[in-house]
């Protein structure tokens, strides 16, 4: 049996983390038609990365201050 495996990175964590947050806030608030769950998702990872990419915008981290 071939199992997959995946390996994600801390930043790719740190995105799906969101993305399914705000899937399942979607869900829970019944803003996801039937047969509408794969737009609804990547919505939701397209928004966890420009949530991302204003964070990155607006605030120096510790490691960036080098």
């Amino acid at each position: 049996m071939n199992k997959p495996y995946m390996s994600l990175q801390p930043t790719e964590i740190a995105l799906l983390e969101a993305a399914s947050r705000i899937y399942a806030a979607r869900l829970v608030a019944g803003q996801v038609p039937g047969g509408g769950e794969t737009e609804a998702l990547g919505t939701a990872v397209t928004e966890a990365i420009r949530l991302a990419r204003v964070i990155d915008e607006s605030v120096m981290a510790d490691k960036e201050l080098d």
